[in-house]
């Protein structure tokens, strides 16, 4: 019983440490851009135009935030 006193803190401390990380990450940016990635694999790390697949899905995405 006594380690529950001590474990209880210790796991809402962590919780609220958690929640905070993924406010931190959605307020830094960290979930804006889901499709460059995805297009940005496609392309050799070596080509100096790799960047095209991310430059690709920021069109289709700004196409998208426009049609909604």
């Amino acid at each position: 019983m006594p380690a529950l006193y001590i474990l209880i803190p210790i796991a809402l401390i962590l919780v609220a440490l958690a929640i905070w990380v993924f406010f931190w990450a959605v307020d830094s940016g960290q979930y804006d851009d889901l499709d460059g990635p995805a297009h940005s694999i496609l392309f050799d790390d070596e080509d100096p135009l790799h960047k095209a697949g991310v430059d690709e899905a920021q069109k289709h995405t700004s196409k998208d935030k426009k049609d909604a």
